[in-house]
């Protein structure tokens, strides 16, 4: 089992122990020292450091599980595979929610749960929408949204008050390895993968969902983790806001480029001087529904998209039909796409290319219903060879979780 390293942290934040007054204003300060913006903000709750962080007990074992999903897979420099999601002995997005990681030495053929983060049980604070990502230092980074109810005021619409929380397993080529206490990062919601630039600065795509303006951040660290800061923010147009969920690539010339979700499916941004300032959203050329989607960049400089495709019975994009596709011109164009899983009701892909070329994707599968967290195995080969019927690619299925039992109605 992994094991607790108490009094050490990787990552220190500045803004841990301000009053929402005093955040605000520290925000705005150090956003001008770096050279940021300084941003709208609406002031969430600095939630208190999770009441139960440990091995699954009973109440939220495998077997007591009434919903599955939202996963991230990350894999470790020895091929040692992470993966997390969230789940709850009541079906759907509510207050019981929490956060599971769970890890697998043998390719993803077997896994065992070695930690899950709950902020108090049944509630009001819930745990959702967590990410892994393997740092230039090796590090695993655990993240993950901490979330109270509000009501509807002039600030905000009614929904959730999100704080991001983060903890850091320092040696993830082992299963039994330390990990430090859980911190508080930065106000908002990151359910996507964070990527290095070329100068070695860290970007975390973090988003304010729908409390206001300017809500699809990138908060930054220049110190390996240490510290964060608010860098910049693309705009999405109220008309258009669902929950973000952007992703970013730095194209071969320096630019980024913002992926994001809308209601129309996908929309993008770019940005020239490294996340302060970016273009007005417009709808991308890609197609998709309103879910999220992954775009990674790969060694070999290509790029992967994994998104949902069209059905060719109702020819319309839904949530199935998962399938690759890969760009060898930095995104002007696309392969004809590998398809993934067909299925129904599987949503939210996230993946990283092992260091022996291997590219694992998670996703989930019936929220409620078969409650599945799936791995799939395959390469780029496998993705161009999908252009060619005659050929047909050799792609391996596991699963990580199907969570079973709970409690099958939320309370009134």
């Amino acid at each position: 089992m992994i094991r607790s390293l108490v009094h050490r942290n990787r990552h220190r934040n500045i803004f841990a122990a301000c009053s929402t007054r005093s955040f605000l204003a520290v925000l705005a300060l150090v956003a001008l020292a770096f050279g940021g913006s300084v941003l709208p903000t609406f002031a969430g709750p600095h939630f208190a450091t999770p009441a139960f962080l440990g091995k699954p007990d009973a109440a939220r074992s495998v077997t007591n599980r009434a919903v599955t999903m939202v996963s991230s897979v990350a894999v470790a420099k020895n091929g040692r595979l992470w993966a997390t999601w969230y789940a709850g002995e009541l079906p759907g997005e509510n207050a019981a929610n929490y956060v599971v990681l769970a890890t697998s030495g043998d390719e993803g053929k077997s896994w065992e749960e070695v930690l899950v983060v709950d902020p108090d049980g049944p509630g009001p604070i819930r745990s959702y929408d967590p990410e892994v990502w393997i740092a230039p230092n090796g590090q695993l980074y655990w993240f993950w949204a901490q979330g109270k109810q509000r009501r509807a005021s002039d600030i905000a619409p009614a929904g959730w008050d999100t704080d991001l929380w983060s903890l850091t397993i320092e040696n993830p080529q082992e299963a039994d390895s330390h990990y430090t206490q859980p911190v508080y990062l930065a106000e908002g919601v990151m359910m996507c993968k964070p990527i290095t630039l070329a100068d070695g600065e860290w970007l975390l795509p973090v988003s304010l969902w729908k409390a206001l303006e300017n809500s699809a951040q990138v908060v930054v660290s220049t110190d390996e983790g240490k510290t964060w800061h608010v860098k910049g923010s693309a705009n999405v147009p109220t008309d258009v806001r669902s929950f973000d969920e952007h992703m970013v690539v730095e194209r071969l010339d320096g630019s980024l480029w913002m992926l994001v979700r809308t209601k129309y499916g996908i929309g993008e941004s770019g940005s020239s001087d490294g996340g302060k300032t970016w273009s007005k959203l417009k709808p991308s050329s890609i197609p998709h529904t309103s879910s999220r989607f992954f775009i990674y960049r790969l060694a070999s400089g290509h790029l992967l998209l994994v998104r949902h495709d069209k059905s060719p019975e109702s020819k319309k994009i839904a949530r199935s039909h998962l399938t690759a596709f890969l760009s060898q011109d930095d995104g002007k164009t696309w392969s004809k796409g590998m398809l993934i899983d067909e299925c129904s009701s599987i949503s939210y892909p996230d993946g990283q290319q092992a260091p022996d070329g291997t590219i694992y994707l998670t996703y989930d599968h019936g929220r409620v219903a078969e409650r599945e967290i799936l791995l799939v195995a395959f390469t780029e080969s496998d993705v161009l060879a999908a252009d060619h019927s005659n050929v047909k690619p050799m792609m391996r299925r596991e699963l990580i979780s199907k969570g079973s039992g709970g409690k099958e109605k939320e309370p009134k």
